[in-house]
């Protein structure tokens, strides 16, 4: 008997680079902690424990290894000569925000890698991928071809995928990727409804998903008119510091678990979401019980909502949702109300989370049937043993602390050549 479409999470493998350099206009997060010492190893050590966790839960797990940085390509693109460390010298002196740049970890945040479509939901019944063009952020432009390559090298089989091109660059196709992107469904076999969400500039923060970027994803992919909902981000929920949709709302199959702020038109987008997918779970926390605040600095819909073997739904959340009160009485209500959601766990990612991205961020949910996964690269599937194998790698290549004046040491940049020289040695070795 064939086995049904399941969902794939493949986490970003956080860099050597991890560093907190705060380059993320609306990110509050990386805002409040730029300038402070980072730790690589522990965040990629947290993020390997967090796979770890999902593969635990019966849940296939993937992972997707980080670009090298830092980017010498990009710096000598824009005027710097050398050999490599003359590069890195002469940016460290004359534009020290560059070099940030070059060398930022957010590949991390695989959540902003691509848009995917499954077979299931498409008009040539391939599995549609677009990598996001991150046009808002300089360090985030960097990776889109980078990320294509890397995904051309997973879904290598172009007769079960279909890699389009990242969208032309400019903020008028504004593309930040599967943080910006629902699908509904009975089940992951079945057919989806896909929730395009984009934003218009608040008062505070400028929006990063566009609307002509979620309307060219939509047509790319082929998925039907009355199979798709472009809804508009609520510019309160973008000038508190969700400057990605997934940072108030996840979908999971029958199930919407958001805050009530998520949508500016809140009415119209729920009624319209119940038209399309007459099947769905709306579990939502007002405003009164949990504040834009308490949700963006617990990130609390932040998380992954998985469906387990069984069809029961666990939602992986970070500390700091067990740790704020309001977030806590919330989850503790969704446990005890009628709906899917049955299990609470709650992961350490607080490398990840003080840069600004929690559980959802650092993984791109796909969703397979037995034939795409056959014809996707093994290797990027984990095991035990493979998790075991990478945590071994971070800790013989990764610092403990990494301060922002250590972009400049060239010791860095020979240490993270070496690190990814290392990982592509044990993929090589089929792992």
């Amino acid at each position: 008997m064939s086995d049904p479409a399941r969902e794939v999470n493949f986490d970003g493998l956080i860099g050597p680079t991890h560093n907190y350099a705060g380059l993320a206009i609306g990110n509050v997060a990386s805002a409040d902690n730029a300038g402070e010492v980072s730790n690589p190893r522990d965040a990629a050590l947290q993020g390997l424990s967090k796979m770890r966790a999902v593969l635990d839960l019966g849940v296939l797990q993937g992972f997707i290894p980080p670009p090298r940085r830092p980017d010498l390509r990009f710096l000598r693109a824009v005027g710097f000569t050398g050999d490599d460390a003359g590069v890195l010298g002469a940016a460290a002196r004359a534009d020290p925000g560059l070099l940030a740049n070059a060398y930022s970890a957010s590949a991390m945040w695989t959540a902003n890698a691509a848009t995917i479509a499954p077979s299931r939901d498409t008009a040539d019944g391939r599995v549609h991928i677009t990598p996001a063009n991150l046009a808002a952020h300089l360090h985030r432009a960097l990776e889109a071809c980078e990320t294509a390559a890397t995904l051309d090298m997973i879904f290598p089989d172009k007769d079960r995928f279909a890699r389009h091109d990242p969208l032309p660059a400019g903020v008028h196709f504004g593309d930040e990727g599967a943080a910006n992107h629902g699908r509904l469904a009975e089940r992951h076999a079945g057919p989806g409804v896909h929730l395009f969400v984009y934003g218009e500039d608040g008062a505070r923060f400028p929006a990063r998903q566009r609307r002509a970027a979620s309307e060219a994803v939509a047509r790319l992919h082929g998925v039907a008119p009355e199979r798709r909902l472009l809804l508009k981000q609520s510019r309160a929920a973008l000038d508190a510091g969700a400057f990605h949709n997934d940072v108030v709302c996840v979908a999971n199959e029958n199930v919407l678990f958001l805050h009530e702020q998520t949508f500016e038109d809140r009415d119209g987008a729920l009624g319209a979401v119940r038209a399309a997918a007459p099947f769905v779970t709306i579990v939502e926390a007002g405003a009164d019980a949990v504040s834009l605040q308490d949700a963006v600095g617990a990130y609390l819909f932040n998380s992954q909502l998985l469906t387990l073997p069984d069809g029961s739904m666990a939602l992986l959340l970070p500390r700091e949702a067990e740790e704020n009160a309001a977030s806590r009485a919330f989850l503790q209500r969704t446990l005890d109300d009628d709906n899917p959601i049955d299990r609470l766990i709650f992961k350490d990612v607080r490398e990840s989370m003080r840069n600004g991205g929690g559980p959802a961020c650092l993984r791109l949910r796909v969703v397979l049937n037995d034939a795409e996964r056959a014809a996707t690269d093994q290797r990027f599937f984990l095991t035990p043993d493979r998790i075991a194998k990478l945590e071994t790698w971070v800790r013989a290549h990764y610092r403990d602390r990494l301060a922002p004046a250590d972009l400049a040491d060239p010791a860095l940049m020979r240490e993270s050549f070496a690190a990814r020289d290392a990982l592509d040695a044990l993929l090589n070795e089929d792992f």
